[in-house]
């Protein structure tokens, strides 16, 4: 565990007030991000459920770990109205018992991020709706996070004849349907287990892993200053890198107490947001493959967009995809020259942004066929979207006014001017909104860069600040994350003192928001569940990781 702490108040938590309306508190620890209290395995219901009443409404991550004398769960919780105020709920177990009280009555969301914690690392929850593996197949032996895991054993992985999950003698006449693992509509390599009453959806479960390749084990044996990095790029990788980059740029630079320079701050805002313009066009083009086949129009459309900023991201890091620009304490190198000429070159792509959204909203929102696919299917109220941890535009479309950007400041955001786009429509058509007037908000934000780089002094244009060569940072604990394409990218680490991390837990927020594709489309028709699965825009790379 963490060194104790005294503190009682920071970041406008008192945590000697939460402290007293729980029971069975056991002691209390200082993370880099907020005090934690530890738990009893017995009390773990309980006290979440405390802390939601008290307004911690958000539970954004769980991360599991194993230490040699004993096992550890991690539930990170936030508050949707203001998420710099966080707490966290530490609950050791014995390392020959490793149970604990399941959080899923709480929390829906904590359902999947618990069974990938027994899955990884083999902490089994008591009272958990449905623990079972959900990474690795059924019969995988061992638990790959685990300190004594055995890679070499050997594994088999038998083909099983699917079951109808609700053919329960009840008389009902349902239809079990295979939709992927392989198939244009799952946007990767996923498993819709989908049951049928005729046309209709009654039961689907996302069966997710087969892109997973243990990017956090990865990441364990690699070193912070140099190996690290390269990674993020391949968890979301349609063209949101550098939004990953930042999310373990700014985890490790809080732990280790790394500075970046205000001119580094610029370029990380600017390059960010290039991102993000690409992720939502492709998101948006993509939709629109998906749900009435609008190959011709509106993806090209959306592709030819994407094309332009990527190669203003090529120019400026080097790569197309896989960027790895980001280092720690600032960035690779400067803008590349003639920088007055590359500056033009952002401003008019920038500059060209809002009249092609104006067009998306002909070809897309205009369109009869397009609306009657999109209005009112694929609900997800707004109190259902925190329960599951919905965040990202899949939040904002159900109205949650929820943006890290904003509401937990990084990088040079809270000096620029631009708005957090919300919808009230909680429907596949809300979050088609919500994407294309971000599309226009990350152009604001980008020519506002800009102007800043164009302006900035010449001997004051700093891109990195002195960092070690070799990374130790002291032993502790942090949590931080980032407002990435699809949500909130987070990244948990923990330090032993060493110049590799002893834990490295990525929040993925593609994980929590294809969680709720359940709700989104039960009831719905099966075309409505494939608008549903579109609408949530999910790459495999980062939801499996």
């Amino acid at each position: 565990m963490s060194e104790t702490t005294a503190g009682t108040e920071a970041d406008g938590v008192d945590y000697d007030a939460l402290a007293a309306l729980l029971d069975g508190v056991l002691d209390r620890e200082h993370h880099g991000n907020c005090e934690a209290f530890v738990v009893r395995p017995d009390e773990v219901a309980a006290t979440l459920s405390t802390l939601r009443e008290a307004g911690f409404d958000h539970l954004s991550l769980v991360t599991a770990q194993e230490y040699r004398d004993r096992y550890e769960s991690i539930y990170h919780l936030k508050r949707y109205a203001d998420p710099t105020e966080e707490v966290a709920v530490v609950v050791p177990t014995p390392r020959d018992t490793p149970q604990s009280e399941s959080a899923a009555g709480v929390f829906e969301t904590a359902d999947w991020h618990e069974r990938e914690a027994y899955d990884l690392v083999g902490i089994e929850y008591e009272g958990h709706p449905d623990l079972r593996r959900i990474l690795l197949p059924e019969t995988w032996q061992g638990h790959p996070l685990g300190l004594d895991d055995n890679q070499d054993q050997p594994q088999i992985v038998p083909l099983r004849e699917h079951e109808n999950p609700v053919a329960d003698g009840d008389g009902t006449d349902t239809m079990f349907v295979n939709v992927g693992p392989h198939h244009p509509a799952t946007h990767g390599v996923l498993h819709l287990e989908t049951v049928l009453d005729g046309e209709r959806v009654v039961d689907v479960e996302p069966d997710i892993g087969y892109l997973h390749r243990c990017e956090e084990q990865l990441c364990q044996e690699s070193t912070y200053r140099h190996q690290i990095m390269p990674y993020p790029d391949r968890w979301d990788y349609v063209s949101a890198g550098l939004l990953n980059e930042w999310a373990y740029a700014r985890a490790i630079e809080d732990l280790a107490a790394i500075e970046v320079p205000a001119y580094a701050q610029v370029l990380r805002t600017m390059g960010a947001e290039l991102c993000r313009i690409c992720a939502h066009l492709l998101a948006v083009g993509t939709f629109a493959l998906d749900i009435y086949g609008d190959f011709t129009a509106t993806f090209m459309y959306a592709i030819t967009d994407r094309e332009r900023v990527q190669t203003l991201l090529e120019e400026l890091t080097g790569q197309r995809l896989m960027f790895n620009y980001f280092r720690l304490g600032g960035v690779a190198w400067d803008l590349p020259e003639p920088r007055e000429e590359f500056l033009e070159d952002v401003r008019r792509v920038a500059a060209g942004i809002p009249d092609r959204v104006a067009e998306y909203h002909d070809l897309l929102t205009g369109n009869e066929l397009f609306r009657m696919r999109v209005v009112e299917t694929g609900e997800l109220p707004p109190a259902t979207a925190r329960e599951y941890g919905c965040t990202g535009p899949v939040a904002r479309g159900s109205g949650i006014d929820y943006d890290l950007r904003r509401d937990d400041p990084y990088g040079y955001y809270d000096r620029l001017d631009w708005d957090v786009v919300t919808e009230d429509g909680c429907d596949n058509l809300a979050r088609v909104l919500v994407r294309l007037g971000e599309l226009e908000q990350s152009a604001r934000i980008v020519e506002q860069c800009v102007d800043l780089l164009a302006e900035w002094p010449a001997d004051e244009r700093t891109v990195q600040s002195a960092v070690p060569r070799t990374v130790r940072p002291d032993p502790g604990e942090t949590y931080r994350a980032v407002e990435g394409a699809k949500g909130e990218l987070g990244v948990y680490i923990r330090s032993d003192g060493t110049d590799q991390p002893a834990r490295f837990k990525i929040r993925s927020p593609a994980f929590s928001n294809l969680q709720a594709l359940e709700v989104l489309a039960e009831g719905e028709y099966v075309a409505d569940m494939i608008a549903a699965l579109g609408s949530l825009d999910i790459v495999l790379g980062e939801v499996d990781r």
